[in-house]
């Protein structure tokens, strides 16, 4: 019998209300079953005080972030005098082999994920803008969620796959998009390893890398079609519920997890719908 494992995942909880209330609204009326909150989020005391006691089942997980808003820690190797974090991604890529940089790399890691810990359980690490998915910043990201004891830790190998709409192929995203599926699984060969080698658990594919900026129902329902065999399959998408302008791609990334004909598409699929605190719970 075919085990395939399926996670709707909100990154970004705690950014601002708008996103919690995405998914607040996301788990309760429809299929999200878990979320990535940002320690250093604008709205993280509402996410942890007043979203997360309304979600008793929702898997939870650490969104670490060294790319946007600002340091928790004093950490100049990171960010600009007032402490906002200012290294694009390639920036990241070419410090990664600096010490120093890398030392500082974990005390703010390390904040992060205790300051979340201290609110509530942790099932899995991930990061944004998938910084940790940088080899030498993935060791780092893997040797906490061992220590911390974290199962699951979030890898970004996605397979190429195409959804019949000219719209999502004929734009300025997409080609940068492709690029970024080459570099992260290049990288996911190498982070697989360490994922083995400090006894943690993974996803087998993610889906949320090609069409990124255009995720919505049909990228999650061809993506899934194109996996056969036992897996766990995590979408990460980035839901924002807008009080007043739906015309934003993050409002569409919302409705997909309120669309019931997805959801029944999904399990007949032969889909479980999960999170990474039941997958462990069951291991």
């Amino acid at each position: 019998m075919v085990n395939k494992k399926f996670i709707l995942n909100a990154d970004d909880f705690g950014m601002s209300k708008a996103h919690n209330r995405a998914v607040l609204e996301g788990y309760h009326n429809g299929f999200l079953t878990s979320a990535s909150l940002c320690a250093n989020g604008k709205a993280f005391n509402a996410a942890v005080n007043e979203i997360i006691p309304e979600c008793p089942n929702l898997g939870i997980g650490v969104h670490l972030n060294i790319i946007e808003g600002k340091a928790l820690t004093k950490s100049p190797l990171l960010t600009d005098k007032k402490g906002k974090f200012n290294n694009g991604y390639l920036n990241l890529i070419l410090k990664s082999g600096n010490k120093d940089f890398l030392e500082q790399v974990e005390f703010e890691f390390r904040t992060q994920i205790e300051t979340i810990m201290n609110y509530t359980k942790v099932d899995h690490i991930d990061s944004h803008v998938h910084t940790h998915a940088i080899p030498n910043i993935f060791k780092i990201a893997a040797r906490l969620a061992k220590e911390y004891n974290i199962p699951f830790i979030r890898t970004q190998y996605e397979e190429l796959y195409f959804v019949p709409s000219v719209k999502k192929h004929i734009n300025l995203s997409y080609p940068p998009n492709i690029l970024k599926i080459l570099l992260l699984n290049s990288f996911t060969k190498q982070n697989r390893a360490v994922v083995s080698d400090f006894g943690l658990l993974t996803n087998d594919y993610l889906l949320g890398v090609g069409y990124t900026g255009m995720m919505d129902d049909a990228t999650i329902e061809y993506g899934l079609k194109n996996l056969d065999e036992d897996c766990i399959a995590e979408a990460l998408i980035h839901p924002c519920k807008y009080a007043v302008s739906k015309n934003n791609g993050h409002y569409n990334e919302f409705m997909i997890t309120q669309n019931k004909d997805l959801k029944d598409k999904i399990l007949r699929m032969g889909f479980e719908l999960t999170n990474y605190k039941t997958i462990k719970n069951k291991v």
